[in-house]
């Protein structure tokens, strides 16, 4: 275990109050990870970029930023990797400064904490330690809960602005090889206000929640449509990747009650809080609240066996028989495999479950409904479910390729619709 470099801490002091040099625990060629989203521990990535040449050659895997913290101009000694092309990282792919790592979420965990691509370091932004020493995880617990364990230096932010989280794992000072206390605001993730086409896409996908439902949801507008919809709904669960602001309103509404889930009943699951200081306030200590890691949050057994499991997840693009681009619009890359195929899965295969991918008709004047996908497949069609735009749903589970395409013509836009059979018919018959 380290001190601060240049920081003696007093004995009833333990913390250092200034970011450490980096050059004495990163070495060249080092992979380093930290908390993504609103768990940046920004002091720390500040300072980390900001030594990057003299610390040599390294890389870095980024999560969802929240952030302006990474730039391309910082590529000039650091290699960037991530799973996803969210917010910044889009810029980051564009100016060639980012490589993408395309893999489903519950693969990260084994990937980042051993092999190839096992984090050398780990930065974490972490509350102040409770009366017995112990440190929660804070906003996120996901895939950085196995990288700890594994990584050769473990630097921790202090930030008494943190929420104190239950559920996941705890830290000692023992698991911290360097401590900084800090005191700032988290980064912060506000959600916009869904348009018209989003809301009526919304309507459709709460008209298949019912009560007593389970609910997973990715990022975008379309969800929050969706959320804002179900306040006349009873005992809504909540076992998510991430959850907003929105959860934090539902819960005190007493609409999302978690009281019927088939596993943690009374308490939500998510990997990690992606929201504003209402959300922090709102989790900090709040036993209702659990921030778990991956492994419990894309578990595919747990997932199955949560009665009434409605997964709602969002695409760049979907074909006429179900192949899902979630990755790559016009050829930049925006997305990501994440963990749609965990989470549509698990809920295809939850008693009552329905696995949900929403999104609408057109982007522009292109159709998002298509013949053949112009970027990869992030969702095989085996694993199509229910695809909602906003003229309607098709429920292409149980169909054949045939009626698929029946489906899904009815679910585009009608000015795409008899180009879209045309295409088709020449490509089955040249």
């Amino acid at each position: 275990m380290s001190d601060v470099h240049g920081v003696t801490p007093g004995p009833d002091d333990p913390y250092g109050h200034e970011a450490p040099d980096f050059t004495a625990l990163v070495r060249a060629g080092d992979l380093v990870l930290w908390g993504q989203a609103c768990a940046e521990p920004r002091t720390l990535t500040e300072a980390l970029l900001t030594q990057r040449a003299a610390i040599g050659g390294f890389r870095c895997f980024l999560g969802i930023p929240a952030s302006d913290t990474v730039r391309a101009e910082h590529a000039d000694h650091v290699s960037f990797l991530s799973y996803c092309g969210s917010g910044g990282n889009r810029e980051l792919h564009r100016a060639g400064a980012l490589d993408v790592l395309p893999c489903h979420y519950s693969d990260l965990p084994g990937l980042l904490s051993r092999g190839p691509l096992r984090a050398d370091a780990v930065l974490l932004q972490l509350p102040p330690p409770d009366a017995a020493g112990r440190y929660s995880l804070g906003l996120a617990a996901d895939y950085l809960s196995a990288a700890v364990d594994t990584a050769r230096v473990v630097v921790a932010e202090v930030n008494d602005q943190v929420p104190w989280t239950h559920g996941g794992r705890v830290l000692t000072r023992d698991d911290l090889d360097v401590v900084v206390r800090v005191s700032r605001p988290p980064a912060e993730v506000r959600r916009g206000v869904p348009k018209d086409v989003e809301q009526r896409i919304g309507d459709r996908v709460a008209s298949l929640i019912d009560d007593g439902a389970t609910l997973q949801f990715g990022l975008g507008a379309v969800p929050e449509a969706v959320l804002s919809r179900l306040g006349d709904r009873r005992d809504l669960g909540i076992h998510s990747g991430q959850i907003g602001d929105t959860v934090a309103d539902l819960m005190e509404a007493g609409v999302v009650t978690n009281r019927r889930k088939t596993l943690d009943p009374g308490r939500t699951v998510t990997g990690m809080l992606m929201g504003t200081e209402r959300l922090f306030r709102y989790a900090h200590r709040n036993p209702a609240i659990e921030v778990r890691d991956t492994g419990r949050t894309h578990d595919p057994a747990g997932l199955a066996a949560q009665e009434r499991f409605v997964a709602i997840n969002s695409a760049v693009e979907v074909d006429l028989h179900g192949q899902i681009n979630a990755e790559v619009a016009r050829k930049s890359y925006v997305g990501a495999v994440g963990g749609a195929v965990d989470f549509l899965r698990g809920a295809a295969r939850s008693r009552g479950g329905v696995p949900i991918v929403a999104l609408p008709s057109t982007a522009g004047r292109a159709s998002r409904i298509v013949t053949r996908l112009s970027g990869p497949v992030s969702t095989p069609r085996a694993d199509a479910g229910v695809i909602v735009t906003e003229y309607g749903t098709a429920d292409l589970r149980g169909l054949p390729l045939r009626a698929r395409r029946e489906r899904m013509l009815a679910v585009a836009h009608p000015d795409h619709r008899a180009p879209l059979e045309k295409a088709m018919e020449d490509e089955l018959c040249p």
